[in-house]
């Protein structure tokens, strides 16, 4: 796995909603915003599924997802890729419902969906835009 570094951990922390893709296994293409996006370590990004459907079809499909971390206060953009675990139940799942169901009872928290970084990209435009990072 691959492990971000300071600077990509601080300005994920300041991102409020992420770009979320997936991919079915036909490779239609499916993005979506999420604000339950939590890095739990440093290779290790927690996405609650509250109101899934194409993105949990193609993750059952096609385990493998990209998250976009770029905004006005973050001073950097990079895409983050990784494999992704879909978990219903156990010790990570409850911590995920629990932390869900403490911002609302609206959110339903029906899957944790654990990534775990596999490669980041360069999206600042120009001559490094779409390297490889990590």
């Amino acid at each position: 796995m691959v492990k971000l570094t300071e600077d990509m951990k601080e300005a994920f922390s300041k991102v409020k909603i992420f770009p979320f893709a997936t991919a079915s296994k036909a490779g239609i293409p499916n993005v979506i915003p999420i604000g339950m996006c939590q890095l739990v370590d440093d290779e290790t990004i927690w996405i609650t599924d509250n109101y899934f459907l194409k993105t949990r079809e193609n993750l059952d499909e096609n385990p493998v997802a990209s998250v976009f971390v770029w905004g006005p206060e973050v001073g950097a953009c990079f895409q983050i890729k990784g494999d992704v675990e879909v978990k219903t139940s156990g010790e990570d799942y409850d911590k995920a419902y629990a932390a869900a169901k403490a911002r609302g009872d609206k959110y339903p928290a029906k899957a944790l969906m654990v990534m775990k970084i596999t490669e980041v990209f360069e999206c600042i435009s120009g001559d490094n835009a779409g390297k490889k990072l990590l």
